[in-house]
Order: structure tokens, then C-alpha cells, then sequence
């Protein structure tokens, strides 16, 4: 019951009472993010971490699956938005189990927060190895199982969190509700040698373990902000302090994964 106040106390006024699921709430969410200085901020440095890991030997297209109210088209060009619900201004409304594109036509995709939501990672990952370039890659940036995030994820999120699944897919929600924030850790942590044995068109490059408080402070989607924008830096050199622990105290994970040649 506290908690549950709590939560009410604190969330952001525009998300109250509002289906995760219809396009209005997603179209809200950059209202939500240019309206809060943090998390703008927060938008901008994983943007621009994300565009860094962009792979720069193979040319082509980049396509952000589930783009959501974000603005990721600003800092890649080509960049493709895509949504699996009819949003205004996206460039092409589409299922990431079923990608309408020729075989090896994009040089990337994109996604920030959108894997734990895929109801099937293999039909995702198979499709994506048909439209991807040799050499091309997969760039995202997802919920991580550490010690304190699963304090965190578990009490504090909407969304669930279920790192002793055995399964890949997802049965129960919507397009957005549907999820499971353990779900990268699970394909490509837990069950590594399973990915690499059913997945061979990937490989693991990179997983960089990031931003144990500074997405929290900023109050995310649902709630307010916790802190001023003027702060972000600082808390940036914080998290800084902490990259030899991230292990126990990373809340996001940026993974990237490189089509096999």
C-alpha cells in the first residue's frame, strides 16, 4: 500500500491512467522527455553512444525498430524510424519479427529499450540476419540483471522482470505492455553458448555495462524528475567512479552484435 503511494506521488502527470499499449501514450512520451532536462540529456549522451558503435566499413541505410517518442533520427542520418503502432511522423509502421526489407540492404539497426519487449527474440534475430549486411550490425541499449537493478526493476517498474525464465518468448500484453526486462540479459548472458549455437549469423561484440543511477534520477518515462538537467554531468562523473563495479550496480547494458561475414 506504501509503495503503491508512493508511485502515485511521483508519477509523471501525463502517464497517469493511460494503457500502456495505445499510441497516444507513446506519442506523450516526447512531450515527457523535452519537458524534463535530465532525461533529455540522458537521451542525447545514449544517442550519441549509440551512433559511435555504429559500424563505419559498411555503407547503407540504419533502421530504428520501435522508435517510439524518441529522437534518434537527429543524430544518424539514413536513419530509418519504425513503430508497431501507427505513430505521426514515423517512417514505416512494421513487426520486428517481420522485417520488410531486401536481403542485405541495411547497414544497422537500432533499438533503445525495445529487445525486452520482441514476443519472439529467434524470429527477430533470423529476420534481422536476412535485411542486416555482412559486417552490419545490431546496436541497443537494454535493462541489465545486476544486484541492484533487480532491486530496482522489481519494485519500482511497471514493466516485469523474470531472469529465471527458461524460455525467449513472451505470451502475455500488448505490443508495449508485453515484456520481460530480463530478457537480453537471459539471450545473451545467461544463455550465450545457446545464442551462438541457434543464432550463428551473430556475434557478440560488445556488451558494455552502464548508468547505475542517472536514468533513475532522471525519473524516466513514468515519473517525475528527481534531479535538475544542470546536474547530469556530474552525475555522469559519479557513475564514472563506478565502471570497475558495474557488475553489481549497471542498470543498462549496451549491446552490440555484428553480422557474420
Amino acid at each position: 500500500m506504501l509503495q503503491s503511494t508512493l508511485k502515485s506521488l511521483v508519477a509523471h502527470p501525463l502517464t497517469r491512467g493511460m494503457d500502456l499499449d495505445s499510441p497516444e501514450t507513446t506519442r506523450q512520451r516526447l512531450r515527457i522527455i523535452q519537458g524534463k532536462p535530465f532525461l533529455r540529456k540522458f537521451y542525447h549522451h545514449s544517442y550519441l553512444d549509440l551512433r559511435k558503435s555504429l559500424p563505419v566499413e559498411v555503407d547503407g541505410p540504419v533502421l530504428e525498430l520501435g522508435s517510439g517518442g524518441g529522437f534518434l533520427k537527429n543524430y544518424i542520418p539514413n536513419l530509418m524510424t519504425s513503430e508497431i503502432l501507427p505513430i505521426p511522423g514515423i517512417d514505416i509502421l512494421l513487426d520486428g519479427q517481420r522485417l520488410p526489407f531486401k536481403k542485405g540492404c541495411l547497414r544497422a539497426i537500432v533499438m533503445f529499450d525495445v529487445f525486452h519487449h520482441l514476443p519472439d527474440v529467434r524470429a527477430f534475430l533470423s529476420a534481422a540476419a536476412d535485411c542486416v549486411k555482412p559486417g552490419g550490425a545490431i546496436v541497443m541499449l537494454e535493462p541489465w540483471n545486476t544486484a541492484w537493478s533487480r532491486l530496482i526493476l522489481r519494485h519500482l517498474h511497471h514493466e516485469p522482470f523474470q531472469p529465471d525464465v527458461s524460455v525467449w518468448q513472451l505470451s502475455d500484453g500488448g505490443p508495449l505492455s508485453m515484456a520481460n526486462q530480463a530478457l537480453p540479459w537471459i539471450v545473451f548472458k545467461r544463455d550465450q553458448k545457446k545464442m551462438k549455437q541457434q543464432c550463428p549469423q551473430w556475434h557478440i561484440g560488445k556488451i558494455e555495462l552502464k548508468y547505475p543511477f542517472s536514468y533513475l534520477l532522471s525519473g524516466g518515462l513514468a515519473y517525475r524528475s528527481f534531479m535538475p538537467g544542470f546536474l547530469f554531468g556530474f552525475w555522469r562523473v559519479i557513475e564514472n567512479c563506478f565502471q570497475p563495479w558495474m557488475q553489481t550496480w549497471a542498470m543498462f547494458a549496451k549491446i552490440v552484435l555484428y553480422r557474420q561475414r
